[in-house]
This record gives C-alpha cells, sequence and structure tokens, in this order.
C-alpha cells in the first residue's frame, strides 16, 4: 500500500460551481464564453432548448450575478442579447479548470 500525501487544496470537485451542474446552464455559458454577446434566439438554437427553458436558465444565471441580459431593437424587431459578467467567466473557467483536473490522470 502506498502512502501518498492528500492534495494541497483537496479533490478538484470541491472547486465545481454548483450553478453549472445542470447540463443546460453549463452549455448556456459555454455557449457565450467565447464572445462578448450573443442573441437569445442564437443561444436558443445552439443549445437546442425552447424559449421558455432558456429565459428560466438565464433568469438564475443573472440572479446570480453571472449573467447579463440586454434588451433593444434590431429595426422594428425587439431583440434580447445574452452575455457573460466577468462573475460568470471567472465561475466558468474555475468550473472548466475542475472539470480538466477531475477528468485528467490519477496521480
Amino acid at each position: 500500500m502506498t502512502n501518498r500525501p492528500a492534495p494541497p487544496t483537496g479533490h478538484p470537485r470541491h472547486a465545481l460551481e454548483p450553478l453549472l451542474t445542470s447540463a443546460v446552464r453549463l452549455s448556456v455559458v459555454a455557449a457565450l464564453a467565447g464572445i462578448d454577446k450573443a442573441e437569445f434566439a442564437y443561444v436558443r438554437d445552439l443549445v437546442e432548448i425552447t424559449d421558455s427553458a432558456l429565459s428560466k436558465q438565464a433568469t438564475r444565471l443573472e440572479e446570480a450575478g453571472w449573467l447579463g441580459i440586454e434588451k433593444g431593437r434590431a429595426g422594428r424587431r425587439p431583440r434580447t442579447w445574452l452575455y457573460l459578467t466577468d462573475t460568470g467567466r471567472a465561475a466558468y473557467t474555475r468550473h472548466v479548470t475542475a472539470l480538466r483536473a477531475i477528468a485528467g490522470p490519477l496521480h
């Protein structure tokens, strides 16, 4: 039996963001991570969910301070854009880093 010292910060699962354990919320945040902002319909279609499902998840992320919602018009049509806040981007980065550490080789 090998005695291994415990990692200094514990298991990486402790760094997972509870709000991102939902596959839909993780997909929404991932869709927005590499861009400044995206139209609501674009994110809805990319993540393959309904308007109401995206609206519900966007509200949860907005309440956490991770997502911004901007309303406006494109020509005569009302539009809604979604974007990650700095807090949201940081949370996503921590979550992905933890997932990579979990999925990586065990030492």
